[in-house]
């Protein structure tokens, strides 16, 4: 019997946020033994390669100086910042809580959509803002025993991919969406070679460190690829919410991988930006004319450099 489109479409975002789990776990791992510069150039040069191949199989660069628009070169920058904060926060914390802090983006957005763009959002979904957010702090938990300044950047992550998918919005419809992704990519690679020095240098690699960031590159795409299908497959509002299922990969990937186990304060203030999260998307599918978190759910999840 076959599947629905909204649950084929479910299925495929599931599918999406394993490949962006794993290669967050990968990204990790892979810093123990050469800088995050480093990572980002090597996982860039093949994840450039991979979505230039795709773009180039679709006729996306057919026209390649449509990226020097200037909102193109906008969402690159907040691209990059977005993708330095987060692996920085990624080296120095447990996956789990790294994941738990970007599952607020799409209240960001929501936020930032009503402020900048005067998009309406009612009152319940201010409230289900606040408390996501309050949700973000516990898991932070600033000023206690166990708070660490990359939370900080985490949430810098956030920020940043808040003004990227807001841009993203206005980008105008005639430049492809993986010409974009391709520059950005691009942007990202160029960025781990300027800031190679700066962290470090160079560290020899080995042939297993070179595999797993292939495999990274790879999963990025395939992350890309079913997060494009499931918007496709069915409602948007409907399939949305399936992108938490992230945070229960990243729990369980760094249980597994990096003996990471998640105290009460941290899951606490996980369910509660998830549950704020699953209730925007609820009341954007109530309302039925503003979906903006649900929008929000685009190719690129966080900065992993596509």
């Amino acid at each position: 019997m076959p599947l629905s489109p909204n649950l084929r479409g479910a299925l495929y975002m599931v599918v999406a946020m394993v490949g962006f789990a794993f290669n967050d776990a990968i990204t990790k791992h892979a810093s123990a033994s050469m800088n995050m510069a480093q990572v980002m150039l090597v996982r860039g040069v093949f994840a450039s390669a991979l979505i230039a191949v795709l773009a180039w199989r679709r006729g996306a660069l057919a026209a390649p100086h449509l990226v020097l628009h200037p909102l193109v070169a906008l969402r690159a920058l907040a691209e990059a910042g977005g993708t330095v904060s987060f692996l920085l926060a990624l080296v120095h914390l447990p996956l789990a809580n790294v994941s738990a802090v970007m599952q607020a983006l799409p209240l960001a957005v929501t936020m930032g959509a009503a402020l900048v763009f005067g998009e309406g959002v009612g009152w319940r979904r201010w409230l289900a803002i606040l408390i996501g957010f309050l949700g973000v702090l516990v898991v932070v938990r600033p000023g206690f025993e166990g708070f660490s300044v990359y939370s900080l950047l985490a949430l810098a992550s956030v920020a940043c991919c808040a003004v990227r998918d807001l841009v993203t919005r206005k980008i105008p419809v005639e430049i492809p969406t993986m010409l974009v992704s391709t520059s950005t990519a691009v942007v990202i690679t160029l960025l781990g070679g300027v800031l190679l020095a700066p962290m470090g240098g160079w560290t020899p690699m080995t042939t297993a460190d070179l595999v797993l960031l292939v495999l990274a590159a790879g999963l990025l795409l395939i992350g890309y690829q079913f997060v494009i299908l499931s918007m496709r497959a069915g409602d948007i509002s409907f399939i949305a919410p399936y992108r938490y299922t992230a945070l229960l990969w990243s729990l369980l990937l760094g249980l597994l991988v990096f003996g990471d186990v998640p105290d009460a304060t941290m899951l606490a203030g996980s369910a509660i930006v998830v549950a704020s999260g699953l209730y925007t998307l609820y009341r954007e599918r109530v309302a039925g004319k503003h979906r903006i978190a649900a929008e929000s759910t685009g190719p690129a999840m966080e900065p992993d450099g596509i």
